[in-house]
């Protein structure tokens, strides 16, 4: 079993993360945003972004302005700790989180295109004992799993009316996990080898509306989707130090994987001029899938999020005035139940934008998140994390003739 000891979770160094519940599905779905989501808890659904990209929430890009182009690059570093009852232990991973870009089509309308992880697996499990058929004798094993999904998509906003904005996106899921577990039985070894690989297209919605000058308000819905998955297994035996195959099985089809219905709102208000305010509520009807895990089983799963910035004056030309400093909270109730207790999770999250380049147009946003999620009962494991997000986002004129005086 998964949570029987502390001591099974030897994170692969390839891995992109080193969590144990990436063992579960298609892994541990990434949390962490674009830009400065990543310091306000995560929130983006009513939050107005014109100059900054939103993955959020689709109909932001309509935001965008006139011959301006959007550039984000990030980079994510996580520190884990592993506990139980007995033991403790650490790792610590750095990773790519997204590349973004995002510009105006035409009037009203905006674009943008963004490739983020999606999920991402990598656990190792030793010293699984396994009964024998048909015997009394057991045998030990070691598993490991690398991989995970990446999401590529296409997002466009449009305003119909002033101040009321409608968005359609499209993400391409693609990516492969592989498990490989290796035992010994009567001084042969053997290595079983299973490379899943998934691939499947997903809808999203989003709407936002001014209320006034300084309120908005936003829906987002990401239909329900399957994934498809192919399977590829291979046996290899090694006796006397000779390797010898005992399968090598063509692709061949699996059960695919069903993604969620997910409905989606937020809100967003300015107060004094310098302060904004933003809180999301996510919920993902995973129950409705139908699916099942042999150590649990999915169930519906809320997400909670609020988040504020500061910035003492976005039109100054003082450097100091133009820092935006960020604060949040999120809460996710999660999606696995095992032995009747849901995995949920919460992280606090702080974050500062500081203007670069000429003009300051462009901005460095470097959060802080630490959170946690488990619980040390039974056989499970508690997982606390910093997470540290680095995010570039360039703002680049286009199609714009310069004036000689």
């Amino acid at each position: 079993m998964l949570f029987f000891s502390i001591s099974t979770i030897l994170a692969q160094s390839e891995g992109l993360t080193s969590s144990p519940y990436s063992l579960y599905g298609l892994g541990t779905i990434n949390q962490s945003g674009i830009g400065k989501t990543n310091g306000m808890g995560y929130v983006g659904i009513g939050l107005k972004t014109p100059e900054e990209i939103n993955n959020i929430n689709t109909a932001n890009f309509a935001l965008v302005p006139q011959n301006l182009f959007i550039y984000d690059v990030g980079l994510k570093g996580l520190y884990n700790t592993f506990s139980n009852r007995a033991d403790q232990e650490t790792k610590t991973t750095l990773n790519f989180s997204n590349l973004a870009v995002a510009f105006r089509i035409g009037q009203g309308l905006g674009a943008g295109l963004s490739l983020v992880p999606y999920s991402d697996v990598g656990y190792s499990l030793v010293g699984i004992k396994t009964n024998i058929e048909g015997s009394n004798e057991t045998f030990e094993s070691s598993v490991t799993g690398v991989g995970g999904l990446s999401d590529l998509k296409l997002n466009l906003g449009y305003e119909l009316l002033p101040g009321l904005r409608l968005g359609l996106g499209g993400s391409l899921l693609f990516g492969n996990i592989e498990e490989t577990e290796t035992f010994e039985i009567s001084s042969s070894n053997f290595e079983l080898t299973e490379n899943t690989n998934y691939t499947g297209f997903r809808l999203n919605t989003g709407i936002q509306f001014d209320v006034s000058e300084n309120i908005t308000l936003g829906s987002t819905i990401q239909l329900p989707t399957s994934l498809k998955g192919t399977l590829k297994r291979s046996v290899l035996k090694n006796v006397d130090q000779t390797e010898i195959t005992v399968e090598n099985e063509g692709t061949d089809s699996t059960d695919d994987f069903k993604m969620p219905l997910q409905v989606g709102l937020g809100f967003s208000a300015k107060i004094f001029k310098s302060l904004t305010l933003a809180g999301d509520y996510k919920n993902n009807y995973w129950s409705d899938t139908q699916q099942t895990e042999n150590l649990g089983s999915y169930v519906d799963q809320s997400v909670f999020a609020l988040g504020m910035e500061y910035e003492k004056n976005s039109d100054s030309f003082k450097y100091v005035d133009r820092i935006q400093y960020r604060l949040g909270y999120n809460y996710d109730t999660g999606y696995l139940s095992m032995n009747g207790s849901k995995i949920d999770g919460y992280s606090f999250t702080a974050g500062i934008g500081l203007p670069v380049g000429q003009g300051w147009k462009s901005r460095l946003n470097l959060s802080y998140s630490y959170g946690s999620q488990g619980q040390i009962q039974n056989i499970m494991i508690k997982e606390n994390f910093h997470l540290v997000t680095l995010n570039l986002g360039l703002k680049d004129v286009w199609f714009q003739k310069r004036k000689i005086n």
